[in-house]
Parts: structure tokens; C-alpha cells; sequence
């Protein structure tokens, strides 16, 4: 029996879930893994399919930053479509066999998953032949709204992308874009049809029952991820404040970054900063957490090797001392742009960021 293994990842950057994808991808196809479904929430952000219309996207540059929300362009079908906080986004990433070979019959499979799943919480939706998606109501309907996006791509009979079910979404987000280019109909969460919000973990829990059961498959929880953390040292505030960035040695890869470190056995986020913190630098200081953590790929390994990082500020005085530990070969005390444009990875640069402007997301 086909086996989908099942990542619960939590928070995901979307270029890191981009990268992700591409990973799982190569190692499916070379038979390196298997069938994977990948299940995540992503920062605010815009996706732009094949077919999408820029102008669908209605606020304004200025708003966007606002609301902490940026655009990318994807391969997947479809037009603009929201991600977010509360939403469950899932990647199934199949090889589909020969009887599956069917474009219709797959995303005819993917809505049949979701719609499984609403209605085990009394949910009743389907979908709207003329409109991609999940919705509840009716065709014509002055109450048709959308619940979940669907947007897939295909190559080769490897899937990518998939649906984005809203679970306790932030509905005033999609009022930047028209969802999906269609002005005609709504959007809900089973939030709003519900009166309350939904445990994320039950809910991701009946989507992986759902596709393994619609996939004739059997469920595989993925392993848990390697957990490591990134601590931003800071010194000043405002236009004035420095970012401490020490650069690995070139047998390490030769890159600048944060200080970041693995836990050890038994140890706490926390305490693994604190000792990073002054392994690496010599230095001592209160720790601030802030509550950001995501997951990503490390490095190009395949099948993928997965990090769940948890991020920390440090706030130090201006004659900090700092004395580099044995894997960094320079440091400097840059400010927050320059931080910003050498750090190679997206969440060393939201760890700065949110350390910059203090406890609390950016977004």
C-alpha cells in the first residue's frame, strides 16, 4: 500500500516553503522518499498564479506594507490568492501512479479531502463548477462564499502547491485582492460559520486522515525536526541601533549570519540561547524571546533535512566585548539595512527584524 508521510511544520516562510517544495520534489522523484503532504501556515502573503491578473491585487503598495503583506509570483494554476496566520495551507506532494493520471480527478480529490473534513464539523460545502475552490452555498447564490483556494501544478505527474484552507483566518486580508479574481462571491472560514475558533492541530489532523483515506494511502507521521535556535545581538535603538553579525568560517560555509546553535538533549530554547550566546561571543545578557518559530530545509540535502529554529533578542551595551568562538572567523556591528541585505536566509532576517522593534511580530 502507497504510504503519504505527514509534516506538521507550523510557521513557514514562503520562500522557505517554496524551497521545501522543490526539495521534497527532487527526492520524490528519485525515489529518495516518498509521498509526502506537507501542512503549514505562512506570514501574510499574496501568491500570484499562471493566470492571475495584478490588477486583482487592490491595495496599495503602501497598504501592503501596512499589513505586513508581500507579493510572489508562482507556477501554480490559478489567480491571486491570500495566506496567512490561521489558515492551513497543505503541499501534496505525489507521484501520482498510472491509474491516477487524470489533471480533473486530482483536484477533484484535493476538494473532496478538504470537504471531508468540513463536514466533520457539520460543514456542508462542494465545489462551484465555474470557480476553482471549496465553497459553501450555491451557484449564483447571494451567499456563495469560499472556505478553501485550490491551486495545483503539475509536471510530469508530480504534484505541487494545493489548497489553502481557512481555519481561523484573518478575513480582512482578502479584502487587499479579489480572491481568485472572482468579485462575484465571498469568502468565509470555518471560524466565521462556526462562532469559534478551531484547534489547528485537530484540524490538521483530520485533513492528513482525509487525503490518506481519498489517496488510498497509509498515514506516515514524519519524525520531528532537528530544533536549533538564532539570537540577535542588538546594542542602540532606533536609526542607531547595530546588529551583531558574525561570518562562519569557509569549511563552514563562509556566509554571515546571527548567532544560531542546536539544542542539545534535554535543553530548553531558551537555554540553548543563552549558551550559544556565550559560546560564541563571550557574552551574558538577559534574553528576550520572540515568539518566532519556523521551519525551513537545511541546506540542499535530499531527501530534506528539517529545522524548526526559535528566535531571541539580546540587548548588550556599547562597549560590549565580544570574543568569537571557534566556528566564526570576523564579526561586525552592522546597522539594521545592512543586516537585512547580507543575511542569506529569511528567517536569520525576520529574527532581526522583530529584535529591532522589539518583543513581538512584524507582521
Amino acid at each position: 500500500m502507497n504510504t503519504i508521510t505527514v509534516y506538521r511544520l507550523g510557521r513557514v516562510e514562503y520562500e522557505d516553503g517554496l524551497e521545501l517544495m522543490r526539495l521534497f520534489s527532487e527526492s520524490r522523484r528519485e525515489g529518495l522518499s516518498g509521498d509526502v503532504l506537507l501542512l503549514l501556515e505562512h506570514p501574510p502573503i499574496l501568491t500570484l498564479g499562471r493566470a492571475a491578473k495584478r490588477e486583482n491585487i487592490v491595495a496599495s503598495d503602501a497598504r501592503l506594507a501596512q499589513e505586513g503583506a508581500e507579493v510572489f509570483e508562482t507556477n501554480r494554476g490559478g489567480d491571486v490568492t491570500y495566506h496567512g496566520p490561521g489558515q492551513l495551507v497543505g503541499y501534496p506532494l505525489f507521484l501520482l501512479p498510472e491509474d491516477r493520471r487524470d489533471v480533473r480527478r486530482y483536484v477533484r480529490d484535493v476538494e473532496r479531502s478538504v470537504m471531508q473534513v468540513l463536514a466533520r464539523w457539520g460543514i456542508t460545502a462542494g465545489p462551484i463548477p465555474k470557480w476553482p475552490g471549496v465553497w459553501i452555498g450555491e451557484e449564483g447564490a447571494p451567499d456563495a462564499r469560499k472556505v478553501a483556494a485550490i491551486g495545483v501544478h503539475l509536471s510530469r505527474w508530480l504534484t505541487t502547491h494545493g489548497f489553502a484552507l481557512n481555519v481561523n483566518t484573518n478575513l480582512d486580508h482578502f479584502q487587499l485582492i479579489v480572491p481568485c479574481g472572482i468579485r462575484e462571491a465571498g469568502v468565509t472560514s470555518m471560524q466565521r460559520e462556526l462562532g469559534r475558533a478551531l484547534p489547528m492541530a485537530e484540524v490538521e489532523d483530520a485533513i492528513a486522515d482525509s487525503f490518506c483515506a481519498v489517496f488510498d494511502s497509509e498515514r506516515v507521521d514524519a519524525p520531528e525536526p532537528m530544533r536549533t535556535v538564532s539570537i540577535a545581538v542588538v546594542k542602540g535603538h532606533g536609526p542607531e541601533a547595530r546588529v551583531l553579525l558574525v561570518r562562519r568560517r569557509p569549511e563552514r560555509g563562509g556566509f554571515w549570519q546571527v548567532l544560531t546553535g542546536r539544542l542539545e538533549a534535554g535543553e530548553s530554547p531558551a537555554r540553548a540561547a543563552a549558551r550559544e550566546l556565550e559560546e560564541e561571543t563571550g557574552l551574558r545578557a538577559p534574553l528576550v524571546d520572540l515568539t518566532y518559530r519556523h521551519a525551513f530545509a537545511l541546506g540542499d540535502a535530499l531527501p530534506p533535512r528539517l529545522v524548526e529554529e526559535h528566535g531571541f533578542a539580546v540587548q548588550v551595551p556599547p562597549d560590549a566585548d565580544v570574543r568569537l568562538g571557534a566556528e566564526h572567523d570576523t564579526f561586525e556591528w552592522v546597522d539594521v539595512p545592512t543586516a537585512l541585505e547580507r543575511l542569506p536566509f529569511r528567517g536569520l532576517r525576520e529574527t532581526v527584524k522583530r529584535a529591532v522593534a522589539g518583543t513581538g511580530p512584524t507582521a
